[in-house]
């Protein structure tokens, strides 16, 4: 039975090596996704403690403030907040420049893969989104 359109027949064998490479392929294509999907988050977050630190300073350095670390509140005065909240971002740069980081090297390999698969299996082979 053959899967490909009429008129086209598959003249190029898939050796184990090409079949490995399809599947690192396949992972890498995943494990972009979610390097995506997480840097996403981490620039909204980024995003939100940019808005706050500028609220936050606002206020009045004697009062106090709840901020949030983890899943508590706790009751910190504007000067310890606006401390905290430049640590935080600190982290989240830190975060997002290594998942970008991650996501370059994916790129570079997974064209790397696709120059080797199109060259050998050419319109046999469909690595495009």
């Amino acid at each position: 039975m053959d899967l490909l359109p009429e008129g086209k027949k598959n003249t190029v064998q898939v050796l184990y090596e090409d079949q490995q490479k399809i599947n690192e392929f396949s992972k890498l294509i995943m494990r972009k996704d979610a390097i995506n999907q997480e840097l996403a988050h981490y620039k909204q977050e980024k995003g939100y403690l940019d808005d706050v630190s500028l609220e936050i300073e606002l206020i009045d350095e004697d009062e106090q403030i709840q901020y949030r670390i983890g899943e508590a509140f706790v009751f910190m005065k504007q000067s310890e907040v606006v401390e905290q909240l430049e640590k935080d971002a600190e982290a989240l740069d830190q975060k997002i420049e290594e998942l970008e980081d991650a996501d370059s090297e994916i790129s570079s390999r997974t064209s790397e893969l696709k120059t080797v698969l199109y060259a050998k299996f050419g319109d046999n082979i469909n690595l495009e989104r």
